[in-house]
Order: C-alpha cells, then sequence, then structure tokens
C-alpha cells in the first residue's frame, strides 16, 4: 500500500445517522465546561438555534442523537469535550433554484452534471436541499451520492460525483493530488492581449469574509488566462486553474482588469447583485462555466473528458 496522504487521513468520519431525504444528518463538535451536559452543549451550538429545548428532547427520546458510534445520548448525561454528536435538524425554508441539473454521464462508479448557476454543490448553511448533491440522492433514489470535488454556488458547469464509498477516495484523490485537468470559461470585458498570462501569488480566505484577499507569501495560487474570442457580450476567456483556492479564477480575473461580467464580489463589493438571488432573483448569473474535466480513470486507466453544454452569452438553462 502506499503512504496515506495528509487529505486522507483527515478525511471525516462517516455519519452513523443515515441521510434522511437525501440530506446528511448535522455533525456537531461539543464545547463544553465541566460540567456541561450534552443538552447544554447543544443548546448553546449556533447552528441549531432554530431547535427548541423541546425539539431537542423530541429527538433524544427517539434515539436520534447519538455519538459517533451511533450510540444513543441522553440530554443529561455528561458532555465529553470535543467529541462528536449527530441529529437531525430542521430544514430551512429556501428559495427553489428554478434551474435543471442534467446528467451529462452516468455509470456504475459516477455521474457527471451540468451544475446550473445558484445551485450550491453540497449543503451548507442555508442551502441544503437547494443542493447538486441533495437534488440528485433524490432523483436517483440513493443516498450513496458524494461529490468529488466542489463548484462555487455561482459557478456552473461539469461537477463530478461518486456513486459506491468504495471508489469515492479514488476520485477524490484525483483532485486532491491535482491529476484531473479542469478549463473554465468566463465572459469578461475586452482586453486585447493575444499571449496567455500566467498569474501566480497568495490568496487566503478568512471565515466570515466574502472575498479571498492576496497576501505577502509564499504562492499558493496559479492561473493560466487567455483571451480566445470576442463577442458583442464582451471577450470569452478560456481559464485553466493550476491550484484551487477559493475564487482563485474570479480573484486573478480583477487583478488583470477584466472582472467576470456578474461578479458580486470582484474587483469591490457589489450589494445590488449579490443580494438578488437570495430575494428569487436569478437574473444576473456570474459569466463563469466550468467548461470541461479530464482524467484517467483511476479504476479502469480510461481517458476520460466531459464537456458542459452551457455557453456563456446565452441565458440560463
Amino acid at each position: 500500500m502506499g503512504r496515506r496522504t495528509g487529505r486522507q487521513r483527515g478525511r471525516a468520519r462517516p455519519s452513523p445517522l443515515p441521510p434522511r431525504d437525501g440530506v446528511d444528518a448535522t455533525r456537531v463538535v461539543l464545547r463544553s465546561g465541566p460540567t456541561s451536559t450534552v443538552g447544554d452543549c447543544l443548546r448553546a451550538t449556533p447552528s441549531l438555534q432554530e431547535l427548541t429545548a423541546a425539539d431537542l428532547a423530541d429527538r433524544a427520546q427517539r434515539g436520534e442523537i447519538v455519538d459517533a458510534d451511533g450510540r444513543p445520548l441522553t440530554l443529561d448525561q455528561p458532555a465529553r469535550v470535543n467529541t462528536s454528536v449527530y441529529l437531525y435538524r430542521d430544514l430551512p425554508d429556501e428559495i427553489s433554484i428554478p434551474f435543471d441539473l442534467p446528467i451529462l454521464y452516468r455509470d456504475e462508479n459516477i455521474v457527471v452534471v451540468d451544475k446550473p448557476h445558484f445551485l450550491a454543490t453540497m449543503p451548507r448553511g442555508q442551502h441544503v436541499t437547494q443542493t447538486a448533491l441533495v437534488r440528485l440522492r433524490r432523483v436517483l433514489g440513493t443516498d450513496l451520492v458524494a461529490p468529488a470535488h466542489r463548484l462555487d454556488r455561482l459557478t456552473a458547469g461539469v461537477l463530478l460525483f461518486t456513486l459506491r464509498p468504495e471508489v469515492r477516495s479514488a476520485y477524490q484523490d484525483l483532485f486532491a493530488q491535482r491529476a484531473a485537468e479542469k478549463e473554465y470559461r468566463a465572459l469578461a470585458p475586452a482586453a486585447g492581449v493575444a499571449e496567455t498570462r500566467v498569474v501566480g501569488n497568495r490568496i487566503e480566505k478568512t471565515a466570515g469574509d466574502l472575498r479571498a484577499r492576496v497576501v505577502d507569501g509564499p504562492v499558493n495560487a496559479i492561473s493560466e488566462i487567455t483571451e480566445i474570442e470576442q463577442t458583442a457580450s464582451g471577450s470569452v476567456y478560456r481559464l485553466v486553474p493550476h491550484t484551487g483556492r477559493t475564487h482563485q479564477l474570479r480573484l486573478h480575473m480583477a487583478l488583470l482588469d477584466v472582472p467576470i461580467v456578474g461578479d458580486p464580489l470582484y474587483p469591490v463589493l457589489r450589494p445590488d447583485l449579490a443580494g438578488r438571488p437570495e430575494h428569487g432573483d436569478f437574473s444576473a448569473p456570474l459569466r463563469l462555466v466550468a467548461h470541461s474535466l479530464s482524467f484517467v480513470d483511476p479504476l479502469t486507466g480510461q481517458r476520460r473528458r466531459f464537456e458542459t453544454r452551457r455557453t456563456l452569452t446565452d441565458g440560463l438553462h
């Protein structure tokens, strides 16, 4: 066996509670004082504030608050610091994302979809059922679906999921080890520069900050950017990321003074764009698409390439 990577060692332990209607149970790490109970910790967890004391008591009575080994917990038993507890949350009210999630390819191991703009890859925060993962689980009728990588919620295009737990790590490692070749397309103002430009710097994004930032330090973000076509709406750019930092392509385009059309964050925060999707207005998508995904299949050795059917200049579909 090969040496395990840090990414492999850090993979999350599977939840002892099965998904419910395509949605995984919530994992909570207990933060407690020396006399805190499980109930004290759960009631103090910000992400569970929609659950009342009665809600928690009802879940505990049904055996739906469990430890990492699946053992039911009572609310009055002592909490163990930094241990994991699993339970089901109430689903939030969400704005429906009115765009299809076409399947580009499917076999016994993987399914490749053409994700629309505005649809998150997987549940996070207030985006739970309106995500590619939950939609796929419900459409395919299996909770074994899992993402091999992610796309930003505002980015459309090719997205790969696995269908069996035993193959998941092999496909996830394609992305962890940069063995998958990803190419994007973006619509932005014309730059009039024919040659490929390489942008390299250090990008960091802190929790709670909407925008990533360039900071001093070793380079951790590299992108190749080429203007390939001029249209009436602007120029089309081919973007090839060699790293995978959050918002990397969007920030690098802004640094070249050709910000992507519809970007609510770069080069400056635009509240007029940022708030629209949360009110059901999907008229100004970020014109960034994951155009193609290529890799050598880790199980078959076959060369695979998948390409989006979405275009940058058309309306959403």
